[in-house]
C-alpha cells in the first residue's frame, strides 16, 4: 500500500481510479498538515479575521463569524454548495477526485487535520464512492459543487455507492464502522476549494487519449495500404525538415507499421503523383493532436502536485494568504485544446473512410460491397461517422472562452474548466466509434487486395480485427461488430497486438 506524501504519478491516479490501489498517509505528510493546522488554531485564538475561517464565503467574506459558530459554518458550507445536477460522474472519476483532493490537502498548506485526509483515504480503500453529479461547476472558486458532493459523506450526508448499492451517507459510514466527522475551522472550505473534478476527468482522458492516438496511427496505416497510397510522405527527411515532435513520432510509427508491405511494392511504378491530404498529411495532422496531448500532460503534472486551496496556510511563515490557486484556467485551456485535437483525429479518419468507400477515389467496389445494389456494404457507416464528426464540431467549441460571473460578481471571471473536460471526454467517446468505422472499412478494403499482404503492423491489426469481424460478403447487422472494434480500441487490445508485432509505438 503506497504512502501519500509527494504527489501521486498520473499512472497511480489511473490505477487508483480503475483498480483497488489504496493509500495511507505518510508520517511526513501528517507532520506537515499538523504544522499548517497549528497556524489556523493560532489565528482562531488571536481573533484574527481570516477568510473562510472567521468569515463567510464569497460575497459574505465581510461577514464575521463568531468562534462558537465555526463548526456550523463548515458544515453549512458543504450542505449549501452540494447542488450539482445531471448524471453522476462514473465511479472511476470520483475515485480519482478523492485521491487528488487528498493529495492536495496532504501537501500541508490547507490547514486541515490529518484525520480529514485519512477519512477520505479510508472511504477510497473501502470502495465507498460518493455520488457526485457531473454538472454544476464553473471551475473557478474550485469545483465547488462536485467537491461538496464528494465531501458530504464525511459528515454523514449525501449519497454513497457501496458494493453496487446507493446508500445515504450516514448509512454507508455505519456499514463501514465509521463515525461522521465534525469539521473544524477551515476544513469544509479546504475540501471544496480545488480543481479535482476537472483534474480527475482529464487525467483519465489523457491516459485513454494516448491509446486512441496511437491506434489512430494504426488505422491510418491500414487505410494507406487499402488505398494503395504512397509511403514516401512518411520518410524521415520530411519531418526532419519540419521537426514538430508529434509529427516526427507519427511518421516513425507509420514507417514501422508499413514495413515489408507487398501492397506498396505492387504499385511502385504507378502514375499517381500525390495522394489526398487525409493520407499524405497523417504525420502533420495526427502529430498536432499529439502535441496538444503533451500540452495537457504538462499542465496535469503541475496540477496534481499543486495546492489549489484558498486561503493558503503557510506554516513556514505563519501567514494565511487569500489568492487564486483554485482557478481552473491552467487546465481549461489545454482541455479545450485536447477536445479540438481529438475532434481532428475523428475528422481526418472520416475522410479516409470516404476515400475507401467512394469508388471514384478508391478504385475499389462502391461502398466495399461484394454485389453493390443488392447489398449496400458499408455505405451507412460513413453517414454515422459524418454525424459524429459534425457533433464533435459543436462539442469542440472552447468552453474556456466563456465566463459568467457568480457570487454577486465577487467571482467575476470563471474558467468553465470542468465543462471543457467533460466536452473533451464526449468527443473522445465519439472518436472511438469513428476509428472503429475506419478499421472496419480498411479491413474490408484490404480483402480486395489479397493475396498481396500489407505491412507488418497492418497485418497484425488486420488479423486481430478479422478475429472479431469477418469479411462482409453480404449485408448483415453491423452495430455489434463495430461495438467490438470500438472496445478493441478503448481497451488497448488492438494496440497491444500491433506492438507485439512491431515493438512499442511512439
Amino acid at each position: 500500500m503506497p504512502e501519500l506524501d509527494a504527489a501521486p504519478t498520473l499512472d497511480q491516479v489511473v490505477a487508483t481510479a480503475r483498480g483497488d490501489l489504496a493509500w495511507t498517509l505518510s508520517a511526513a505528510a501528517r507532520a506537515r498538515m499538523q504544522a499548517s493546522r497549528d497556524v489556523v488554531e493560532r489565528a482562531l485564538a488571536s481573533g484574527a479575521v481570516v477568510y473562510g475561517v472567521t468569515t463567510g464565503f464569497g460575497k459574505f467574506a465581510r461577514v464575521r463569524i463568531e468562534p462558537a459558530a465555526v463548526r456550523e459554518l463548515q458544515r453549512n458550507l458543504l450542505l449549501s454548495h452540494a447542488i450539482g445536477v445531471g448524471e453522476p460522474f462514473p465511479a472511476e472519476v470520483v475515485r480519482a477526485m478523492m485521491l487528488l483532493r487528498a493529495a492536495s490537502l496532504a501537501r500541508g498548506y490547507s490547514g486541515v487535520r490529518p484525520l480529514v485526509v485519512e477519512r477520505l483515504l479510508a472511504l477510497l480503500a473501502a470502495g465507498a464512492h460518493p455520488v457526485v453529479p457531473s454538472q454544476g461547476s464553473v471551475g473557478a472558486s474550485g469545483d465547488l459543487a462536485p467537491l461538496a458532493h464528494m465531501a458530504l459523506p464525511l459528515i454523514g450526508e449525501g449519497e454513497v455507492e457501496l458494493a453496487g448499492e446507493v446508500l445515504p451517507g450516514a448509512e454507508a459510514l455505519a456499514r463501514l464502522g465509521l463515525e461522521p466527522l465534525v469539521l473544524e475551522a477551515k476544513e469544509g472550505l479546504a475540501l471544496v476549494n480545488g480543481t479535482q473534478a476537472m483534474s480527475a476527468v482529464l487525467v483519465l482522458l489523457l491516459h485513454d487519449a494516448r491509446v486512441l492516438a496511437r491506434t489512430a496511427d494504426v488505422a491510418a496505416a491500414m487505410s494507406v495500404e487499402a488505398l494503395k497510397a504512397s509511403h514516401r510522405p512518411f520518410d524521415a527527411w520530411v519531418t526532419r525538415l519540419r521537426p514538430h515532435a508529434g509529427a516526427e513520432a507519427v511518421a516513425a510509427n507509420l514507417r514501422r507499421l508499413l514495413e515489408d508491405s507487398q501492397i506498396a511494392a505492387s504499385h511502385a511504378d504507378c502514375d499517381k503523383v500525390q495522394d489526398a491530404y487525409s493520407l499524405r498529411a497523417v504525420p502533420q495532422v495526427h502529430g498536432a493532436s499529439r502535441d496538444a496531448l503533451a500540452y495537457l500532460e504538462r499542465a496535469l503534472l503541475v496540477e496534481v502536485a499543486s495546492v489549489t486551496d484558498n486561503p493558503l496556510v503557510v506554516p513556514e511563515t505563519g501567514e494565511v494568504i487569500s489568492a487564486g490557486n483554485f482557478h481552473g484556467q491552467p487546465l481549461a485551456l489545454p482541455a479545450d485544446a485536447v477536445a479540438v485535437a481529438l475532434a481532428e483525429l475523428a475528422d481526418i479518419a472520416e475522410r479516409r473512410v470516404e476515400q475507401m468507400l467512394n469508388p471514384a477515389l478508391s478504385g475499389l467496389p462502391a461502398f466495399l460491397a461484394e454485389r453493390g445494389g443488392l447489398h449496400s456494404g458499408l455505405m451507412i457507416s460513413q453517414y454515422t461517422a459524418a454525424s459524429l464528426v459534425s457533433e464533435n464540431k459543436v462539442l469542440a467549441h472552447p468552453a474556456s472562452v466563456d465566463s459568467i460571473p457568480t457570487s454577486a460578481n465577487q467571482e467575476d471571471h470563471v474558467s468553465m474548466g470542468t465543462t471543457a473536460a467533460r466536452q473533451a471526454r464526449m468527443i473522445y467517446e465519439n472518436a472511438l466509434w469513428v476509428l472503429a468505422i475506419e478499421l472496419a472499412s480498411a479491413a474490408q478494403a484490404l480483402d480486395f487486395h489479397r493475396p498481396l499482404e500489407p505491412g507488418r503492423g497492418v497485418r497484425a491489426a488486420y488479423a486481430r480485427i478479422r478475429a472479431e469481424v469477418p469479411h462482409l460478403d453480404r449485408d448483415r447487422y453491423l452495430k455489434p461488430e463495430l461495438a467490438r472494434l470500438r472496445e478493441l480500441i478503448r481497451s488497448g487490445e488492438l494496440l497491444r497486438v500491433v506492438e507485439a508485432a512491431v515493438g512499442p509505438l511512439a
